[in-house]
């Protein structure tokens, strides 16, 4: 793994939290985007070369609405870049860690995305992107 991508919040109102992190940070975000297939709706915030993403549920099936109705609002992932996925996932396969899916899919601001399953990895969920291509 490369570097810090971005960090992961869910939250209940994509709109107030915007209007939350923007005052906490001193700066708006630059990009609201939806991705259909999770059943999210994220935004993001650029701090020094990382980003913050901000995850809101658009429907109460997805992961993000199950998450909240278990542990609330709060940090949902940490997500690592790297530059080959494929690789990656078959490395930290053999080396024991647990692959949430067999194969990456397409996630938000242009990625490639896998996640890595926390009971794996202390209780963190991790999320590995890669720039698509």
């Amino acid at each position: 793994m490369e570097k810090l991508e971005h960090i992961g919040i869910a939250v209940k109102n994509l709109e107030e939290s915007n209007r939350l992190f923007a005052k906490l940070l001193g700066k708006p975000h630059y990009k609201i985007e939806e991705v259909a297939s999770e059943g999210v709706r994220t935004s993001f915030f650029d701090v020094g070369g990382v980003k913050i993403e901000l995850l809101e549920a658009t429907r109460p099936d997805s992961p993000i609405a199950t998450f909240i109705e278990k542990k609330g609002e709060g940090i949902h992932h940490l997500a690592f870049g790297v530059s080959q996925l494929e690789t990656e996932m078959k490395a930290k396969s053999d080396e024991g860690f647990t692959l949430l899916a067999q194969q990456p899919k397409d996630g938000a601001d242009n990625k490639r995305i896998v996640f890595l399953h926390p009971k794996t990895t202390n209780g963190v969920l991790v999320e590995m992107c890669e720039d698509k291509k």
